[in-house]
């Protein structure tokens, strides 16, 4: 039996999963939608007022986007694990981290890097100046990166179990608690004409922390499920 090189095997994935994707736009689509409705609501609800939604701008922001999030976690290894195609991967000579890794990393394309194209608008809806916005967006290209990471070992871990949703909600509040709160503040620093690159430095940092340490605990979390 021919065995695959891994480059091979990981671009097989990549392209399967963008394939599975574009057939399925709602999974990815209503995070999306919900963020923006969230952020267009709060203006008509609050104040329509450009220094009161200024003021609010940062923890609004990254409040809905850690919500939208959390909505398009549920289903991130479901149909794989019905259909048997994780236990495949488990099974292959290829390590499994490394397959998942390019599923989360096609996740994140769809929903976190869609949501930092889009942030701009949100911006805009809540008077944040445009000098602030760069910081918003490479903010929350961390911070949606680390919430797919971990996002992904909620996932893993609530598989086997019955509302999945309402546990990986609870497992992922607390993680993401480092990246609500440092996200928020380098916002407020950019909008306040302020130097936002320590809570940017903070949010880098737990962004290669939860690389690094999510992928091993997703494998293993995987493999006990599929036992």
């Amino acid at each position: 039996m021919t065995r695959h090189p891994l480059r091979t095997v990981l671009k097989h994935v990549f392209w399967r999963e963008l394939a599975f994707a574009a057939q399925k736009p709602s999974q990815w689509l209503q995070p999306l939608v919900f963020f923006l409705l969230v952020i267009t609501l709060f203006p008509l609800a609050l104040s329509p007022d450009p220094g009161v939604l200024r003021t609010l701008a940062p923890g609004m922001v990254w409040v809905a986007a850690l919500l939208s999030a959390t909505l398009s976690l549920e289903g991130l290894f479901r149909a794989d694990y019905d259909e048997g195609v994780l236990e495949q991967w488990a099974l292959s000579d290829h390590p499994l981290w490394a397959l998942l890794a390019v599923k989360i990393l096609v996740h994140w394309l769809f929903t976190g890097l869609t949501l930092v194209v889009l942030s701009p608008l949100a911006a805009l809806s809540l008077a944040v100046p445009a000098s602030a916005w760069p910081v918003l967006m490479v903010s929350l290209a961390l911070g949606s990166l680390s919430l797919s990471m971990l996002g992904a070992v909620g996932a893993a871990l609530t598989l086997s179990a019955r509302r999945s949703a309402t546990l990986l909600s609870v497992l992922m509040m607390p993680l993401a608690l480092p990246m609500l709160i440092f996200g928020a503040r380098a916002m407020d620093l950019a909008i306040l004409n302020e130097d936002p690159s320590g809570a940017l430095w903070l949010l880098s940092s737990f962004c290669v922390l939860s690389v690094t340490l999510s992928l091993p605990t997703v494998a293993a979390s995987i493999r006990i499920a599929l036992e």
